[in-house]
């Protein structure tokens, strides 16, 4: 065989092999690319909001980032909740997604609501049987259950999405709940979600195991703190993203938006001043001999303006963590009260409040 035929037979024989090569490197890179610019599926359910907040507790008990807990003693409530359902919060929920819908005219004496998505190991049948039973009315819509849970006053609408997955909201329109729903069943399309989420969550960095964007709002009422309770740290309107990710200590990065490369710099003024007003009263307040770890973290902490941002950036020892969660209160001191319903998804170890 001559040469040349030779050399085109090997290139022949290779010439799948290279492509899928190509085609893997291809995908791969796709997929970076798609994460990047794409929410966790959970937060892409969520509507339109004022703020969002993701967290995935599965990777955190992975990485041991809280270490052994103490035991908590349950209140009598959430133990009932439990007992129903077998769903634990701090054992079974794996991932939960929250979208953050300020009052439409800005007031202290207002509350937002919210809407959520909790993904975890549920048994439906259990969780079933116990949201009929709390709830006034069930109605269907695209083939899922929503079970209307009246609560102080407000109704709490809650929807089964599948076998992992629940939603949640407490907004007076039905139609929120609804469209949680539908969105459910275009999980895979990719470029999905609220507009807030679309614009920001690019600057969310790769692997971050919680993060939060939320605008800031300004309010007429000085005395008004708003929802988040920071405006008085914002002479303007701003847009924060905040992300923590574990890289053998905890990483937290904090980035606001401003308007201007001055206003990012007054921002950073007004930060770096506050900081040193909460370091200083810490310092005081503490027991004699520097905490190591709360020291390392003060040293870590960084704050600089670059363009038409601030950005803040700290290293959160895990020691710093585990000894705040020891720390915590370790009992339920129960309230006498007259017997209630349980709330529908109450938070892990206390009594849920009204949103």
């Amino acid at each position: 065989m001559p040469p040349n035929r030779r050399a085109y037979m090997r290139i022949r024989r290779r010439l799948p092999i290279i492509l899928s090569v190509l085609l893997i490197a291809a995908a791969v890179a796709l997929a970076v690319v798609l994460r990047k610019h794409a929410p966790p599926e959970p937060a892409r359910l969520l509507p339109g909001a004022d703020g969002f907040v993701y967290i995935n507790l599965q990777w955190m008990r992975r990485a041991n980032i809280a270490g052994q807990l103490p035991a908590v003693p349950h209140d009598p409530d959430y133990e009932q909740f439990i007992q129903a359902t077998g769903f634990q919060f701090e054992r079974d929920l794996d991932e939960a997604a929250l979208a953050i819908h300020y009052p439409a005219k800005p007031d202290s004496a207002q509350q937002p609501r919210f809407s959520e998505v909790f993904v975890g190991k549920i048994d439906g049948e259990r969780l079933r049987a116990y949201l009929a039973k709390i709830s006034s009315s069930v109605e269907n819509y695209q083939t899922r259950d929503i079970y209307n849970i009246p609560l102080e006053g407000r109704t709490v609408r809650v929807a089964i999405l599948g076998v992992d997955t629940v939603a949640a909201s407490n907004l007076d329109d039905p139609q929120v709940i609804r469209g949680i729903i539908g969105r459910s069943r275009k999980l895979a399309y990719p470029f999905g979600g609220p507009a807030l989420l679309r614009q920001y969550y690019k600057e969310v960095p790769l692997a971050s195991l919680a993060w939060a964007i939320f605008k800031i709002q300004q309010f007429p009422d000085p005395a008004a703190s708003g929802p988040l309770g920071w405006s008085f740290l914002f002479p303007k309107p701003a847009t924060v993203v905040a992300s923590v990710r574990y890289l053998g200590a905890v990483h937290f990065k904090a980035q606001a938006f401003t308007e201007s490369d001055a206003e990012a710099s007054h921002l950073v003024d007004r930060l770096d001043t506050f900081l040193n007003v909460f370091h200083t009263a810490e310092s005081t307040v503490s027991t004699p001999g520097p905490d190591p770890d709360i020291k390392a973290f003060f040293d870590s902490l960084k704050i600089q303006p670059e363009k038409s941002r601030a950005v803040l950036t700290a290293t959160v020892p895990l020691g710093l963590i585990r000894k705040a969660l020891a720390e915590a209160p370790s009992s339920v001191t129960p309230e006498v009260q007259p017997p209630q319903d349980p709330a529908p998804y109450p938070a892990a170890g206390k009594k849920k409040k009204s949103h």
